[in-house]
């Protein structure tokens, strides 16, 4: 009896160390030396690149699960399809939780992406026609943030204590009757041959080979609070391969890596 109970103590504590990280709804069997995180492609899956090989140090694999519509990831996460995420900054986390009745919590700031006007027909603001046509973000936070980028540049006036969640009908002041558009974030860049600006996020930038710091004709100032964070569920928040991803994600070697590569387009947070 006493070898019986000493195998199922062991089997009992062989399947706690295997649910201990991995996709337990998804059919995902790597257990605790798997994760999956959902990302999107720049800046995000290429500084998750860059941790793989720390996570792998501690017996960790990190799976980068690649998404091109920022807004099918937190479903995703929700629905334990993956095990965490990063692409997203707190306001719009805030925002996604409030709509959809989601407990989604964030652990750790990575970097910030600060947002950047563009435009295919214009090398100035000064130069921008009355009427002209702008197209911004169609997400509630990043929206708003992009009107608040358009009043840092002198273009729009927006009622006090509009905030991050501002929309069109928080413009008090347009001087240029500037006609503002809002489309899928995905689709911004190739909105610029159409429009005669448009406010892009830097990753989408990146993404169409845009230098933020090179292409934009006005960018958000680099102190934004608009950090982008490592995403989880609230049960998974103190796991121990989150843990270890969290402090992957702040390393010297990922503060480095964005500072040598893109230029000022993406800022450490930490």
């Amino acid at each position: 009896m006493k070898k019986i109970f000493a195998l199922l103590c062991s089997f009992i504590l062989l399947a706690a160390l295997v649910t201990g990280c991995g996709k337990s709804d998804t059919g995902n069997d790597g257990g605790a030396n798997k994760i999956v995180v959902g990302a999107t492609a720049k800046p995000h899956a290429e500084i998750l690149e860059v941790v793989q090989p720390l996570l792998q140090k501690e017996g960790i694999e990190l799976e980068i699960e690649e998404f091109t519509d920022y807004v099918l990831i937190n479903p995703a996460l929700k629905d334990k399809k993956i095990d965490a995420n990063f692409f997203q900054h707190i306001p719009y986390l805030e925002d996604y939780n409030e709509k959809n009745n989601a407990n989604l919590v964030w652990v750790v700031k990575v970097h910030t992406e600060p947002m950047g006007v563009y435009s295919d027909k214009y090398d100035s603001l000064d130069q921008l026609p009355d009427g002209a046509a702008i197209g911004i973000p169609n997400d509630a936070t990043n929206g708003g943030r992009a009107l608040n980028v358009l009043e840092s540049a002198g273009l729009i006036k927006l009622r006090e204590g509009a905030g991050v969640t501002a929309t069109d009908a928080d413009i008090v002041e347009n001087p240029k009757g500037l006609k503002i558009q809002m489309m899928d974030a995905a689709m911004l860049p190739r909105a610029l041959a159409d429009l005669d600006i448009c406010v892009i996020n830097s990753n989408y930038a990146l993404e169409a080979n845009l230098n933020p710091v090179e292409d934009s004709i006005f960018m958000e100032a680099k102190d934004s609070p608009f950090a982008n964070v490592l995403v989880v569920r609230e049960e998974d928040k103190d796991k121990d391969c989150i843990k270890k991803l969290a402090q992957a994600l702040q390393s010297q070697e990922v503060k480095q890596f964005i500072e040598e590569n893109y230029a000022g387009s993406v800022v450490p947070a930490f």
